[in-house]
């Protein structure tokens, strides 16, 4: 699965991503939380700590739970944020309507975890445009 590249919406403070708008922001998932696909099972984050929840453009009824995507930065509202060939993979293990810092746009696709955020560009961004396709 893939995305097309839109024009960055202005940027606000957290998570954000969608189909139509690849969008994402750092968010407050972390391991320690109980999740929309696998409630409080903590086998359920990677030892990477790149782990993701789904907007509703790829939320798919919650089917979209333990689904991988291989996630880069394209662009951002801040110059130079993206870290230049990085490409990480990701698992969802969220809804991103249900997580406690909820996405700030309408739209967003996937609301990245802070480390993977981080890998692919300057956590101190705002929003990132993405590259985004299933594995």
């Amino acid at each position: 699965m893939g995305a097309k590249t839109l024009p960055l919406p202005t940027a606000s403070a957290f998570p954000k991503a969608a189909v139509q708008n690849p969008i994402t922001e750092p968010s407050s998932l972390h391991p320690n939380s109980t999740s929309a696909c696998f409630g409080s099972d903590s086998t359920q984050f990677p030892s990477s700590n790149f782990f993701a929840a789904a907007g509703e453009g790829i939320w798919d009824d919650g089917a979209a739970c333990g689904r991988q995507y291989l996630v880069s930065c394209i662009s951002s509202i801040s110059p130079r944020a993206c870290k230049s060939g990085e490409t990480i993979q990701i698992k969802i293990v969220d809804r991103a309507q249900t997580v406690a810092s909820k996405p700030t746009r309408q739209g967003t696709t996937i609301v990245l975890s802070n480390a993977a955020f981080a890998a692919i560009a300057d956590s101190n961004a705002p929003s990132l445009n993405i590259d985004f396709r299933q594995v």
